[in-house]
């Protein structure tokens, strides 16, 4: 039986969101959103025709949309604004320069089995003093994801990935990968601009929590 993604009412979440800004206090603390690929690079294709650099894009802006109108916005930058192509360690070197606390790189998943599903998150598989908490954060995002989405937990796993890797040791940094746009389920269902907004809150409200509330 096909596991279906939860039919979730963005009103619903965007009222949680309140809630849980209401409950914190400001923070300075700086975030980079980091859409992966961009221009003559696509990322993976969709089974529908779908781009990668598309959807990270659209998620990215719709998180710094979101951040923009709530009360208390976080500081968030991008490390891309448009479909443009940043090398990799352009994107890493913009966490160091701006001192940021957290790196979070968006991408989506293929996999030439079919039926592979679900959200994996990952940290860098070397060890600095930001490992144990990158971990931790990961678990919570993930669990999210499930919990408020329904997306199926692939769990968090640890690889040596360029943006990681060169991050692990400037601040808390992982990778999302939101989906397989090889599943016709997921890729569909980032065809829907509610999906997308849905995406991007879920991902701004766990960080809201974590810089606020601790999770």
């Amino acid at each position: 039986m096909k596991k279906v993604l939860k039919n979730v009412n963005f009103a619903f979440l965007l009222l949680k969101m309140c809630i849980i800004f209401g409950q914190g206090t400001a923070t300075q603390k700086i975030i980079i959103i980091d859409a992966g690929h961009g221009g003559k690079d696509s990322g993976t294709i969709g089974i529908n025709g779908i781009q990668e650099k598309d959807i990270v894009l659209d998620i990215a802006l719709e998180i710094l949309k979101l951040n923009e109108k709530s009360e208390m916005p976080l500081d968030i930058y991008l490390t891309r604004y448009s479909d443009t192509l940043i090398s990799l360690s352009d994107r890493s070197k913009l966490a160091k320069a701006l001192n940021a606390e957290l790196f979070i790189s968006l991408h989506c998943n293929h996999s030439d089995n079919p039926n592979a599903r679900g959200i994996e998150v990952y940290v860098a598989n070397g060890k600095s003093k930001y490992s144990d908490e990158s971990t931790w954060l990961a678990f919570k995002l993930q669990e999210a994801h499930n919990k408020e989405l329904g997306f199926e937990s692939r769990g968090v796993k640890f690889e040596n990935f360029q943006v990681l890797r060169e991050t692990a040791d400037y601040c808390l940094s992982m990778l999302l990968e939101l989906g397989f746009l090889s599943n016709r389920d997921e890729s569909c269902y980032f065809l829907k601009t509610d999906n997308i907004k849905v995406i991007a809150l879920a991902i701004l409200m766990g960080l809201y929590k974590y810089l606020n509330n601790g999770l």
